[in-house]
This record gives C-alpha cells, structure tokens and sequence, in this order.
C-alpha cells in the first residue's frame, strides 16, 4: 500500500491510499480525481491520464517505455516531467508520491 498525493485540474489536493500492482490512473478513477479521464482504460493509447510527477520523485519512478514517450506527444502541456499516469504500477516505494494533473 501507498499513500500518494494527487493534485487534481482544481487545485484540489487528495491523498490516496493505493495498492500494490495497481497503475496510479486505476486509483485516481476510483477517487474521481478531476482531470484523470482515462478514456483508453489504461492501454497507453491516448494522453487523458497524463499527470506532472514532483520534480524530486522523477528519479525514482522506473523510467517511461518508448510507446509511453510516444503517447505524451499528444499530450496537452507536456512538460519534462510529464508521464501517463497508466504506467505507473504502484509499488511500496511510491509511497508519498506527489502529482498534479495539468
């Protein structure tokens, strides 16, 4: 289990409890995180996950695959930072892991 904070299209902050081998995208829909549209279900075919990962979690996260690279092309207001919040499996480790959904 990981508690991670999600800052939501709002402004809103939300902490959310998250288990292991779930993807990041899977518990904000569960928590209906504002701006986590998740239209392909996860399948990383489209950018409605996309979320900003805290500058100092980027190196702790595994990094992004080449179809992920790909997907956040499409995404609006992409940023160094950015990742698709569908390929983020949950792991221990994530435990206090900060984003913010553009």
């Amino acid at each position: 289990m990981a508690t991670i904070k999600i800052t939501d299209t709002n402004g809103i902050s939300h902490l959310i409890e998250g288990s292991e081998g779930w993807t990041v995208m899977e518990v904000a829909k569960r928590n209906n995180i504002a701006g986590i549209e998740a239209e392909c279900g996860g399948a990383c075919a489209c950018a409605t996950c996309h979320v900003y990962v805290a500058s100092d979690w980027v190196d702790k996260l595994q990094q992004p695959s080449d179809a992920e690279l790909e997907m956040l092309d499409f995404a609006s207001n992409r940023q160094a930072h950015s990742r698709l919040s569908c390929q983020l499996v949950i792991t221990r480790a994530f435990d206090g892991l900060e984003l913010t959904v553009p």
